[in-house]
């Protein structure tokens, strides 16, 4: 599935990454990036993220995208494995409960 960028998340992106010219190759390719990285924490969190609300699906997201312009998604991955591992744990919990309130209910 693809992911869209939307232009209030790709403006507060260009904005937390301290990017305040206005150019179309610079913003098509932080759309790029922040749709690789909403893939890539969608994945890591086992589900679809919101990104507008200002949590941690957000914050690894713009972090994603400062290490992705530093071509060092490597190194985003061992410094943030904590969040991630408990953004995903965080998730299955949520899911977890979720199941065992809609089995009660049948």
């Amino acid at each position: 599935m693809a992911v869209t960028v939307s232009d209030a998340l790709l403006i507060d992106a260009l904005n937390y990454l301290d990017i305040t010219w206005d150019d179309i190759d610079t913003n098509r390719k932080v759309s790029g990036i922040l749709a690789r990285g909403m893939a890539f924490i969608d994945k890591a969190a086992g589900r679809p993220q919101d990104y507008t609300a200002e949590d941690l699906p957000r914050a690894l997201l713009f972090d994603y995208a400062r290490y992705a312009r530093e071509n060092a998604t490597q190194d985003f991955v061992n410094n943030y494995l904590t969040e991630l591992n408990s953004l995903r744990m965080y998730c299955e919990g949520e899911a977890a409960m979720y199941e065992s309130d809609g089995a009660g209910d049948a």
